[in-house]
């Protein structure tokens, strides 16, 4: 008879090739914010990385850990890609650099590091910097504006003051405004008609860009690198509640598909919500944090006071980690429940 021996685990699974499939996941949306803003977004992620890898390294360096195992694993490239897609491409230099910091040191070394933060650290710099600067983090570039990459590279480095003239709403934020400046009076068909921010389904070239994060999403899936509970259950309840909504007053509020392909959706169902740090780790677990994280993102985003909830979803749910893993604990093998 032939014996197995132990170690029994024989994929090649390590923190680094996960953290590297991530960031090749995210280029297919990168590369549509490329096609329509041209090469500031890349400027935007090279400040946001070099942030990232400095505030990472000081850090390590305070807690006397080892400089290049860490360096060199691309969690903190991960936080830092993260948080310049999830902040406005035309964002001020310095609100990268305040969000990305605040990620590495506060939401992730000052509870000990990877692996140890109970919070989604792109979230916590995301909700941390849109309570503060409100005004900044809801300026989007206008796709129709005509300027070019070194009129937006300025933007970002404080040398032009046209921020008005090169940024707007986003889609989400123009859709609420014109619902509540009508009083009921105008639906969503003519609200979304005569506005260029609108495309065919949600903002116009962001929907593109939503695409792109669900592309990369299904090949992280795909590779087994996520599972597919806390997606798509993000994605159900994002549909069930916008679409229950939809139904029952179709002027008043928007399909699921402009739920969907709008604000931070795809981007939070595939790259936020799967954290395997602060989510769940039950099966039914999973499926009740992303279903819960995507409806509560759309109520937010719909009643709320903010142009989008994914952030403020996720970042509630993750308080709701350790309560829901106690309840959904699967039986032991062998024994009843």
């Amino acid at each position: 008879m032939d014996f197995i021996t132990p170690p029994y685990l024989t994929q090649d699974i390590s923190i680094r090739r996960i953290m590297w499939r991530v960031l090749a996941a995210l280029l297919p949306g990168i590369a549509v914010c490329l096609w329509l803003l041209g090469p500031v977004i890349l400027a935007q992620l090279a400040i946001a990385t070099l942030t990232a890898l400095a505030a990472e390294g000081l850090m390590l360096r305070l807690r006397g850990r080892p400089l290049a195992p860490f360096l060199g694993d691309g969690s903190a490239v991960v936080t830092a890609w993260l948080i310049t897609l999830a902040f406005p491409p035309l964002a001020p230099w310095w609100l990268t650099v305040v969000g990305v910091a605040f990620a590495i040191v506060v939401a992730k070394h000052l509870y000990g590091g990877l692996g140890q933060n109970p919070f989604n650290p792109a979230m916590i710099a995301f909700a941390v910097c849109i309570v503060s600067f409100p005004a900044l983090m809801s300026q989007w570039p206008a796709l129709d504006a005509g300027a070019g990459f070194g009129e937006r590279l300025a933007l970002i480095l404080g040398q032009a003051p046209r921020l008005d003239a090169l940024t707007g709403a986003t889609p989400l934020d123009a859709l609420k405004t014109a619902l509540r400046l009508g009083e009921g009076q105008v639906g969503v068909a003519a609200a979304t008609a005569d506005r260029a921010v609108f495309g065919h389904i949600a903002g116009r070239g962001w929907e593109w860009v939503a695409a792109g994060h669900l592309v990369g999403g299904l090949w992280l899936m795909w590779r087994g690198t996520i599972g597919w509970r806390v997606p798509i259950a993000f994605l159900g309840g994002m549909t069930m509640v916008s679409g229950a909504l939809w139904l029952w007053q179709p002027d008043g509020f928007a399909n699921p598909l402009f739920h969907l392909f709008s604000g931070g959706t795809m981007l939070g169902a595939f790259f936020i919500a799967t954290d395997p740090v602060t989510g769940c780790t039950t099966p039914r677990g999973q499926l009740i944090f992303g279903f819960s994280a995507g409806a509560l993102a759309c109520l937010i985003r719909i009643f709320g006071g903010y142009p989008d909830g994914v952030a403020f979803a996720v970042l509630l749910l993750n308080l709701c980690v350790p309560i829901i893993d106690l309840y959904t604990q699967p039986p032991i093998f062998g024994m009843k429940k």
